[in-house]
């Protein structure tokens, strides 16, 4: 049966393409942005807050709009029931990041013509993503698709387990997934860590993204330091690294001065819980260990900062 899909998550909009089923998009976010051709459906969200604001500037706006009842985004109904869809894909996880379950439901309660199916995703770890694949697929009705696209990506996950098997040297590693305020990326990130052969540092696998002090990052003093805000690409991320090079002890800590610090694209890898995020595993391996993995991905996924 011919479905139609908008998706309100670029991850969820990855999973629907890598499953061969782009032409059932007939909408998706302001944020859906991969594949390059998925950016002339219909755009059925907004932000609540200007794109050009800096980091703190965002954090600030966000938590007043969350403070007031406000959402983060606005779903465009008008245009959804227009599109007449059949799923409607969005994700539970975080207010923040994307079109929120309470944000589709509160819109669209009542008021298609038709009865849609609403898919919310919440993923917290790496089996949760490949969960979550599964579970599109089979809504679908693609799962044998699903269930090779899903051993493809556990190939070449075993693929780096494989080659770091017996590796002993595993370098403490931070991951920021925020500037000011500071924050440390949580959920599947740890997990990558572990899997490309780093040992994660003030985060737990599977627990959400925190809020840390400067001196606390300073204390543990990482070997390998990765600026990966959310939401953000690398060019973005660069506009605004003096944040991080400007606080004391910068210049001081050892991934600094053993030129350990890399900025990577947190907008199309590691904040997409989707078929890229084993992409972000093999970026990190080749940071973590590129004596052993070149995928191709420097320059492009990440590069290395010096001062």
């Amino acid at each position: 049966m011919y479905k139609k899909i908008v998706s309100l998550l670029p991850a969820a909009t990855e999973i629907v393409c890598a499953l061969g089923l782009e032409k059932n998009l007939v909408g998706r976010s302001h944020e859906c942005d991969f594949p390059e051709s998925v950016k002339q459906l219909p755009v059925c969200s907004e932000a609540n807050f200007a794109d050009n604001l800096g980091s703190k500037e965002i954090d600030v706006k966000v938590k007043e709009l969350l403070t007031d009842a406000l959402s983060v985004y606005t779903v465009n109904r008008e245009l959804i029931k227009q599109l007449a869809p059949d799923i409607v894909i969005t994700q539970a996880q975080c207010e923040v990041c994307a079109v929120s379950l309470k944000d589709v439901e509160d819109a669209l309660e009542n008021y298609l013509d038709k009865q849609a199916r609403i898919i919310s995703l919440q993923p917290n770890s790496l089996d949760d993503v490949f969960r979550d694949i599964a579970t599109i697929a089979d809504a679908l009705n693609v799962t044998p698709v699903g269930n090779i696209l899903l051993e493809e990506l556990h190939q070449r996950v075993d693929i780096i387990r494989h080659k770091l098997k017996f590796s002993e040297n595993k370098p403490t590693v931070v991951c920021i997934e925020w500037l000011e305020p500071l924050m440390v990326s949580g959920n599947w990130v740890p997990e990558l860590v572990s899997i490309a052969g780093g040992t994660p540092i003030l985060t737990e696998a599977g627990k959400p993204s925190a809020y840390v002090q400067w001196e606390d990052i300073c204390m543990f003093d990482p070997e390998i330091l990765i600026i990966m805000p959310c939401g953000f690409p690398i060019e973005r991320t660069l506009k605004e690294i003096d944040i991080l090079f400007k606080l004391p002890g910068f210049a001081e800590m050892k991934a600094v001065k053993n030129k350990g610090v890399y900025i990577a694209d947190g907008n199309q890898y590691f904040n997409r819980p989707g078929p890229r995020i084993v992409d972000s595993i093999e970026i990190l391996a080749e940071i973590i260990n590129p004596k052993q993995f070149v995928f191709g991905y420097e320059g492009n996924g990440w590069i290395r900062f010096s001062l």
